[in-house]
């Protein structure tokens, strides 16, 4: 789950890091009451979606009167902005974060992720904060420093203190740096995030640190301990479909192939798309019905799938572990039925009551094509495509 700037700095109030002061606004007449209130010559009308590079994409803009931040806010809103992250596509913009000016001095990168290979939480810091941190890390990965966190220790001032100083923090200021960077961590770890990042950080004139940006994705299996970072939930930016398989209880990726897949199992969900690239061919979605789906829970799920005008097959590629493969054989032939399926139909089914599943199957008159392997059923699948 992902949250807006004006949202993430919320939190990072919360948990003590210095940020401008800034009001959101959902209208240009709340842009223009949000800078009187805030006061001051300049303010930044800042884009709210859900993706990184708004600057670049004409998302973040400087105003130097009220007049100007109600030109600004009218131009924004609205828009579709379109960054290297949203796609060609573009988000609509439905929100602004109205803020106050900040005499940037210099801007550093910060972020906090799990590194899986280590079991530990990794910081790492720039000198080059700002737009172009992602050319950093491919051009000159040398200026990403890593600090490894043991999570049973938290972050000491001596790694804070160390990371402040390689990525360039004047000694002035390094201790305030390396005291954001360790509420940064707490921030990360008592949200359950996935993903804390401050880009940029800032040294002020006057010395100070302050976090000009907030990014938080959140890790949706903790979610049920953080109801209020449910709240921040915006489903604007969400994918409808995959809010709809969510209500379901079904794990849903929209992509841009034409093939869909009905799989039961991440790991097989991925192998079943890497294989349809395989044979010459591109997954419209990923989509995994899990251990415990119900013949209404498979209908829903070709449901979700069709209601994608791009797919022109689908593949359905079940093991039956703890899944029965009548139980999946009931629910496609009522989904079939129930949406009046029009676009080819491979299933490959292995496992517990497979031959029971397959002749459940044959036996439906429904002009679905079998398979035995799952090669030989992408192969099926691209071909009914092609």
């Amino acid at each position: 789950m992902k949250i807006h700037e004006y949202q993430g700095k919320e939190i990072l109030r919360q948990f003590g890091v210095p940020t401008p002061r800034g009001i959101p606004a959902f209208t240009v007449q709340e842009a223009v009451e949000a800078a009187q209130k805030l006061g001051g010559p300049v303010w930044v009308v800042k884009a709210q979606i859900h993706a990184g590079g708004r600057g670049k994409g004409g998302g973040v803009k400087l105003a130097r009167s009220i007049d100007e931040v109600r030109q600004l806010a009218s131009e924004i809103l609205g828009m579709q902005l379109v960054t290297h992250q949203t796609g060609p596509m573009g988000q609509k913009v439905r929100r602004l974060l109205i803020e106050e000016g900040a005499d940037i001095q210099k801007e550093y990168y910060v972020s906090v992720v799990t590194d899986r290979a280590t079991q530990k939480v990794v910081m790492m810091g720039s000198s080059e904060g700002g737009m172009d941190i992602e050319e950093v890390a491919h051009s000159t990965p040398e200026k990403i420093i890593k600090v490894f966190i043991n999570p049973m220790e938290g972050m000491s001032t001596e790694q804070a203190m160390g990371l402040a100083h390689g990525i360039g923090v004047p000694e002035a200021s390094a201790a305030e740096a390396a005291s954001v960077m360790q509420k940064l961590y707490q921030a990360y770890m008592q949200t359950d995030s996935s993903l804390a990042e401050i880009n940029p950080l800032i040294l002020q004139g006057d010395g100070h640190i302050k976090a000009l940006d907030a990014k938080f994705n959140f890790d949706p299996n903790a979610l049920f301990r953080h109801p209020e970072i449910v709240a921040y939930r915006d489903l604007d930016e969400e994918d409808p479909a995959e809010i709809e398989a969510s209500k379901f209880d079904l794990a849903y990726i929209s992509l841009d192939g034409n093939i869909g897949c009905l799989v039961n199992g991440a790991g097989l969900a991925m192998a079943t798309m890497d294989t349809i690239k395989l044979f010459g061919a591109e997954p419209a979605n990923f989509l995994d019905v899990g251990g415990g789906a119900t013949p209404e829970k498979v209908t829903e799920a070709f449901k979700i799938m069709l209601k994608n005008p791009k797919v022109k097959a689908i593949f359905v590629n079940i093991f039956g572990g703890i899944m029965r493969c009548d139980t999946i054989a009931t629910g496609i032939i009522s989904a079939c039925k129930a949406v009046n399926l029009s676009v080819p139909l491979v299933v490959r089914m292995k496992g517990t009551n497979e031959e029971l599943g397959k002749s459940m199957l044959a036996q439906s008159g429904l002009p679905i094509i079998s398979a035995d392997t799952m090669a030989h059923a992408a192969q099926q699948v691209v071909a009914a495509v092609k």
